[in-house]
């Protein structure tokens, strides 16, 4: 098939990989060239890289103007197929492919509408998430289901892990949807439900409020796993006025009652330091101090800078 690619992420080139695989014409559209890293160097998609490296065609448009419309117009595209790409497509250009074109979103529509479905499920506390294909409308993820498939959440699963069972799931639905498409079966059906939203993540989001469960603090470290992550700012003790990032923590124990949330109760050796909340209690075993590299609780405890008593 003739298919018109919109994505930018490294989860897009996943995608795009299986449709080159498969012997597809494929015209891509990426974001432009991005500032990176301290140097702020302009660094490419790898969506754009994937596309030099095997000769695939590309563009990268700030905006859709009249002259690349007329261009994309030429490719006759069958379809289009929008993962992660970065902005809202315009009617104008996602009418363009033969049969329209659909999007893949990795929730279960109409919940988690919107830029960090996969964070929200799991900040949420969900049991059940799942990958989404429909048709691209004006709308923030209104259109029309044409397969919907299911996953069950673990856990201990976070960002990252679930990413990764839901990116294969994903690349089965494309190829069913496809196929759908290539039997002229591809009626989508109305988003049932009452929608639930998921917008950009901050770096505010990683703040943590003791106060709550256990349980929601943990949920708030698998959600924001792979970014921005969870941190709070020592209260009392020597640390105090300084931010503490927890890279791994676990439940120490679910539902004790506690006034003095925030508190180190108990240091566990070779393991790390016990943190109470609003109900329940938190095991940090790996953290990064302030302007400092990531260590295991137990190592930061035993540079003397933290102890029982100590409050975040």
């Amino acid at each position: 098939m003739k298919i018109l690619f919109f994505g930018t992420a490294q989860i897009s080139k996943t995608y795009l990989e299986s449709l080159y695989k498969d012997a597809n014409e494929i015209f891509v559209i990426t974001m432009p060239d991005k500032p990176a890293l301290r140097g702020q160097k302009l660094t490419p998609p790898v969506v754009k890289t994937y596309s030099l490296e095997n000769d695939i065609k590309f563009i990268q448009p700030d905006t859709f103007s009249t002259s690349i419309i007329e261009n994309l117009k030429t490719f006759n595209a069958d379809v289009g197929i929008a993962v992660a790409y970065g902005k809202l497509i315009p009617e104008t250009v996602f009418n363009l492919p033969k049969y329209g074109a659909f999007n893949i979103h990795f929730s279960l529509l109409p919940k988690y509408r919107g830029a960090a479905p996969v964070q929200y499920a799991l900040l949420n506390g969900e049991s059940e998430t799942g990958v989404t294909v429909f048709y691209i409308e004006k709308g923030l993820d209104t259109g029309d289901i044409l397969v919907q498939k299911k996953l069950s959440i673990e856990e201990k699963d976070n960002s990252e892990t679930l990413f990764n069972k839901l990116i294969p799931l994903g690349i089965e639905a494309m190829s069913e949807t496809l196929n759908l498409f290539r039997l002229g079966k591809a009626e989508g059906l109305v988003q049932i439900g009452e929608p639930t939203f998921a917008p950009t993540l901050k770096k505010e989001n990683g703040l943590i409020d003791w106060n709550k469960k256990a349980n929601d603090i943990y949920n708030q470290f698998r959600g924001l796993y792979l970014w921005p992550g969870i941190y709070s700012i020592a209260s009392k003790g020597k640390l105090k006025g300084k931010r503490i990032k927890f890279i791994d923590i676990e439940i120490f124990e679910r539902s004790s009652k506690n006034k003095n949330f925030g508190t180190v109760l108990s240091i566990e050796k070779d393991k790390g330091f016990v943190i109470s909340c609003g109900e329940g209690k938190i095991l940090v075993t790996k953290v990064q101090p302030e302007n400092k590299s990531v260590m295991p609780a137990w190592s930061f405890i035993q540079g003397g800078q933290l102890a029982i008593g100590d409050k975040f």
